[in-house]
């Protein structure tokens, strides 16, 4: 499983992001490395399709794809109304990718 946390420096919600995302793997049994991917440019930003900062990806997926609408750099609101995805966000994108890579 590969997991990409990407993020604009300095964005007050990346370490809190990286820690709940970290609290939900323990919590599930995985040990599994957490990348994280600066994102320094809007040119950047679109051409990683960037929603705002932080925006998790596990394989590749975005934990939220519905909440997309833009890219570029700013501050990421998630379904939950706050700047970290929820527990229960998390733990689905996790059960997803899991369950994907046992077909």
């Amino acid at each position: 499983m590969r997991i990409e946390i990407f993020f604009v420096p300095g964005c007050p919600n990346y370490e809190p992001a990286v820690e709940r995302l970290k609290k939900v793997l323990a919590s599930e049994s995985f040990r599994v490395d957490v990348e994280g991917v600066p994102v320094n440019s809007d040119e950047d930003a679109r051409a990683l399709m960037f929603p705002g900062s932080p925006t998790i990806r596990i394989n590749g997926n975005d934990v939220e794809q519905e909440q997309i609408s833009t890219y570029g750099l700013n501050c990421r609101l998630y379904a939950n109304r706050t700047g970290i995805p929820s527990e229960d966000s998390l733990r689905r994108a996790v059960s997803k990718a899991t369950a994907v890579e046992q077909q």
